[in-house]
């Protein structure tokens, strides 16, 4: 069974840093591409950014590009999201992301999410 936990969400101010944590179990992590998500409120859940089963792409959405960091431990079965010089436009829920297949990657292929954890950015 998939389980994905996210941690590490919180109430920060704006220019402020957070870095979320999700711990993968229930499927073979090291061949399985992993993403972040966010859904904020009244809106639609978009990507965030993803990583592939090896970490050595790495992928971005425009609105993050250059803020945030993707990566992971496959020694740890873990996923983490760097957020830096955060904005009130971050403020979400952000969830964890298993690629439906192995061996692959692609924006639209992520199936399986986790509970989330809430982002809150003052200003």
């Amino acid at each position: 069974q998939v389980q994905l936990v996210e941690s590490g969400g919180g109430l920060v101010q704006a220019g402020g840093s957070l870095r979320l944590s999700c711990a993968a179990s229930g499927f073979t992590f090291s061949s399985t591409s992993m993403g972040w998500f966010r859904q904020a409120p009244g809106k639609e859940r978009e990507f965030v950014a993803g990583i592939t089963w090896g970490g050595t792409g790495t992928y971005y959405s425009d609105s993050v590009k250059g803020r945030f960091t993707i990566s992971r431990d496959n020694a740890k079965n873990m996923v983490y999201l760097q957020m830096n010089s955060l904005n009130s436009e971050d403020t979400a829920v952000y969830y964890c992301a298993q690629h439906r297949t192995r061996w692959s990657y692609s924006r639209t292929g992520f199936g399986s999410w986790g509970q989330g954890t809430q982002v809150t950015v003052s200003s």
